[in-house]
């Protein structure tokens, strides 16, 4: 079984659903849904997002490996990157006022 097979199954569990039932609602027969459960099958990005709407879960907690948190780890990522961001505009800042100060200078030298 793939991941993305024993996530669905996971969620299905969690909800107390029978493979049936998930079947019906993704409007497949049972045997299509228990081959991608059990990985015989490979999914489609869009039968991956009919599925996760179905538990309402994103695709990513779908693929992702068990114990990783995308949404946590993209998080991290971003607020690094924010904070890289802003350094770099403080810089930015602090040399666009030296350059200002250099020009009054170099002006007040020649008036």
């Amino acid at each position: 079984m793939n991941i993305i097979g024993k996530n669905i199954r996971q969620l299905r569990q969690k909800n107390g659903w029978s493979q049936g039932e998930v079947a019906k609602r993704l409007n497949i027969s049972i045997p299509a849904f228990s081959k991608i459960e059990t990985g015989i099958t490979d999914i489609n990005i869009s039968r991956l997002g009919q599925i996760a709407g179905l538990f309402e879960v994103s695709t990513m907690d779908i693929i992702s490996k068990e114990g990783e948190n995308p949404q946590s780890l993209n998080f991290e990522e971003i607020n690094n990157l924010k904070e890289k961001l802003s350094h770099r505009e403080e810089e930015i800042i602090k040399l666009q006022k030296k350059v200002i100060d250099l020009y009054e200078e170099i002006r007040e030298k020649k008036g």
